[in-house]
């Protein structure tokens, strides 16, 4: 079980794995197509590589959180996955098939990506903005059905973004916002979510609203969560698999729980972490104490 990635880091050092190969979050009975399969990727801006032969498995129904340094790579492998920018090599397959075979609206059917919050805001109410989702399952010349309205009402009714239907999306605070591209996402019907800091900005209660609402999309409805965070709490907490990279290549992958161990997290960020372990026996690092002058 883990993920596999290349073989050397840029300084020449052997990268930090997890368990052993396999696919992320596999369990007992046997292996299984993974629902997204990344194979040797790597992605270039210009003459700048950022992704070097980036090679993972994930299985149906994982929750993986992706940390690591700034410009370790981790956003750009969120779109290379949903094929939102060429690739300089190697190949992503989705359910066994390799992504350049597939239509945009039949990567938008399994898959939803959420990216990060930019600021800007939309001028026109919550239900209409959710009702985009549905767009995969529309033609240009098709009406909204009530197959699509019946979407979009239990997507709200799931995010809990019903009270807010009829506001204006500009008129909503940062966590409601996030809940309702959440919603929008369900709405979609997609398998699997690909998060971009989807916490970001938001105070203690909002973030916990928002990862609480995605470990029960996770668990009650089985959606596959790849989710980006530069908090390592909460992928440690909430997440089951942490995929770590650092400077565009996988640094180690495997439980949550063991990536809570400065020979993991020292060696990815260059940091020495202190830790601490909750009454159900989950550790968390421990915040930064200033000093006094």
């Amino acid at each position: 079980m883990g993920l596999t990635g290349n073989s050397r880091g840029s300084d020449g050092c052997a990268p930090l794995h997890g368990p052993g190969p396999g696919t992320t979050g596999e369990r007992a009975g046997g292996p299984q197509t993974p629902v997204v399969q990344v194979e040797g990727v790597s992605v270039s801006f210009g003459r700048k590589p950022v992704l070097h032969g980036v090679s993972a498995r994930i299985r149906k129904g994982a929750h993986v959180a992706i940390i690591g340094p700034n410009g370790a790579g981790k956003s750009t492998l969120l779109k290379a996955i949903d094929g939102l920018l060429p690739l300089a090599a190697g190949q992503v397959s989705l359910q066994g098939r390799p992504l350049a075979s597939w239509s945009r609206k039949e990567i938008a059917r399994l898959v939803s990506y959420v990216p990060q919050a930019d600021g800007r805001t939309l001028p026109f109410p919550a239900r209409d903005f959710v009702m985009m989702g549905r767009y995969p399952h529309l033609s240009p010349l098709s009406a909204v059905s009530s197959l699509d309205r019946e979407a979009v009402n239990e997507a709200m009714r799931v995010t809990g973004t019903e009270r807010f239907a009829e506001r204006r999306v500009d008129t909503l605070s940062g966590g409601e916002r996030q809940k309702l591209f959440i919603a929008a996402a369900i709405a979609q019907g997609a398998e699997v979510l690909l998060l971009d800091e989807p916490t970001t900005f938001l105070d203690p209660k909002h973030q916990a609203d928002v990862l609480g609402l995605l470990a029960r999309l996770n668990k009650e409805r089985g959606v596959t969560l790849l989710t980006v965070t530069h908090d390592i709490n909460s992928a440690a907490l909430w997440a089951d698999e942490i995929l770590a990279l650092r400077e565009g290549r996988i640094a180690w992958s495997g439980p949550a729980e063991d990536a809570m161990d400065n020979r993991v997290l020292g060696a990815v960020f260059d940091h020495e972490f202190r830790f601490a372990t909750r009454e159900d026996g989950k550790r968390f690092v421990l915040p930064e104490g200033g000093g006094r002058a």
